[in-house]
This record gives structure tokens, sequence and C-alpha cells, in this order.
């Protein structure tokens, strides 16, 4: 239990920053046939899974994996071969969903349990394309495959780190994601269950759901979140004052129908812009009326200024500005009608 066992002592390619997956093995620790998913990261990961069966490819989601945690993803005896394997962060974790995946195009249900057989046209079932790692399964009675992140997690501080990451997710802790339990972080902990109503002896896993539960709630409630209401790709960027200054942040990849929580405060009456470009049959659209210039660059970014971009190797982009934010929030979609044709 959190409580006792934290305090006492307590990737898959990454877009937009963390690591991948660990490499697969046959189960050497007795854990029930199938293929097992671990977690090994300070995320609470939502997983789907495929695999080839008659002359289709089936595909079953989502997995729900605690930090820490290792859930039995497919059951039974398997097919030795090709799998495929893809995952997100939940949407309580602050800064936009993390994505582990790789180049293999597999529809899925984003919004909620699913098992279909993956069809040639996602859209045409109400389904939505997601990027699969191919997975190499090599034994028929079990196999197991982790989720990974820059850090080197074992399974004790993957859970310790994602306690620490869904704390700072619900407002409660500001101290450093390392997956060592000090004093900063026990005295969070006792916060949180004190003012929640939770008894000491709260289990890990129930700690976890709690604070996963509040984080949503949360980021509900603040900040500026972007959602892509097209049927494709969309890479955004946000720009706005920082003190004295301007600042043009990005990127943040939208899948069709996705969102991501860009800002994590509480928005203030200051002007917030955005800038959006959607792939589309290899051509890139951009936003129509567009117009005020911020500085964007070809990797993640976070620059300061909005003058002389060129010459600082940036590039000039043409963002747009949104709405005024209403009680501290604000939810910008980006919509079909909102990009211009792209070049011939």
């Amino acid at each position: 239990m959190f409580s006792k066992s934290v305090i006492a002592g307590l990737g898959l390619w990454l877009v937009a920053g963390l690591a991948g997956f660990g490499a697969g093995s046959a189960d050497a620790q007795g854990r029930e046939k199938g293929w097992t998913l671990c977690n090994r990261t300070s995320y609470v990961i939502e997983a789907a899974v495929a695999r080839y069966e008659g002359q289709g490819v089936v595909v079953d989601g989502w997995k729900r994996l605690r930090p820490g945690a290792c859930e039995l993803a497919l059951a039974g005896e398997l097919r030795p071969g090709v799998h495929y394997l893809f995952g997100r962060s939940s949407t309580a974790h602050r800064g936009g969903r993390k994505v582990w995946g790789g180049d293999v195009p597999l529809c899925v249900d984003s919004s909620g349990s699913f098992s279909v057989e993956s069809p040639q046209d996602c859209s045409a079932m109400g389904l939505e394309p997601r990027d699969f790692r191919p997975v190499l399964v090599e034994n028929k009675s079990s196999w197991s495959t982790s989720f990974t992140e820059t850090e080197d997690y074992d399974a004790k501080k993957s859970a310790a780190a994602g306690v620490q990451r869904l704390l700072a997710d619900a407002g409660v802790f500001n101290g450093n994601i390392d997956g060592d339990i000090g004093r900063k972080t026990r005295t969070a902990i006792g916060e949180f269950l004190s003012q929640n109503n939770l008894p000491a002896e709260t289990s890990d896993d129930d700690l976890i759901d709690v604070l996963e539960q509040i984080a949503q709630e949360r980021g509900r409630n603040i900040g500026l979140t972007l959602c892509n209401r097209t049927r494709n790709r969309i890479w955004s960027a946000i720009a706005r004052r920082r003190g004295e200054g301007w600042e043009s942040r990005g990127w943040w990849m939208l899948e069709s129908g996705g969102c991501a929580r860009v800002i994590d405060e509480p928005l203030l009456t200051a002007e917030h812009f955005v800038f959006a470009e959607m792939e589309e049959g290899g051509k890139l659209r951009t936003l129509k009326n567009a117009t005020d210039p911020f500085c964007v660059a070809r990797v993640r970014f976070a620059i300061l200024g909005r003058k002389d971009c060129e010459a600082a190797a940036y590039r000039t982009g043409l963002f747009k500005a949104t709405p005024p934010a209403e009680n501290r929030r604000l939810m910008f979609e980006f919509f079909e009608r909102d990009f211009a044709e792209a070049d011939s």
C-alpha cells in the first residue's frame, strides 16, 4: 500500500518525448498463458493489441495499465509470429497524450472498449486509424512486452513515479518525478489522503485510481485544450504573452478525434493563438484566416519572442487568435472548414 510501502520505501517510438517498448520475452515467472503487457513508465497507459485471425487482423482495446503493473492482454495459447501493439497515456496527464506506437496503421475505437477486425477504411465503420508497433511473439505459451520511457524504471520505481506524476496532475505536488519517495512526496500523499477522507491504509491501486479521477476532472476545468474534429492528423502549436514578451510552443500531434490539453493552468485574460498543419495525401493544409506571425521550429520547441524568426534558424508561421477564455478555460476545435486546400 502506498500509505505504507511507498512511504516506507517507496519505449515503441515516442511521439512527443518518451522512449519505447521493452524487448519482448518468454515469461519466466509463471504468469498466466498469453501475452502480458507491463507498464514501466510513470503514466497510466491504455493499450490496444492486434493479432492475425483468419484472413484479417483483429484489434482489441483498451487494456488499462497502472504504473508498475502488468496485465494479461491476450489470454490463452499464442500463435507465434507478428502481433501489434499501441499505447496512449491517460487523459489525466498534463501536456497532451503521449503515444507509444509504430508505423502500421490499424483501426481503433478511441472512445471506449472494442474488439474489431480492422477494415481497409476505418471511417466506414466509425473507427479511427492509429499507428501500431509490430511485436514478434516467439513463444506460444506466454510472452511479455513492457512500455518504457527514457528513465529506466523497475516495477516499484515506476509505481512510485506514477503516484508522483498523478499527484502533480491533480495539483497537489510540484516536486521531482523520479520514483524516489522522499519527505516532500510523503507529505503530499498524506495531505491528499486526509483532504479526500481516504484511510491511511488505502491500497496502491486505489490511490492511483482516485488520483487519476481527480486529475481528469481538474483538467476539464482549467487550461487550453485543442481538439481535432477532422479526418486527418494535425500538428498543432500555440502562442501567448508571457510576462512582457511573447512565447510560441509546439508541437502537439492530434489524431482524428483526439484532444490535447496544451496549457495546464488557469487561463488569464491574455490573448492566445493557435497554429496547425493538417496532413492529407502526403501534403499539408494550413489554417485559413491566420494572420498573426510567430516563430516555429521543425522539432518540438518553446521560443521566446516573435521577431526575426529566420535569423534565429526558425521559420515564421501564421497563427490564429482564439476566442477569449471563459471561467479560466478554453477548448479550441479544428474542423475541415478551417483549413485551406493544399497546393497542387
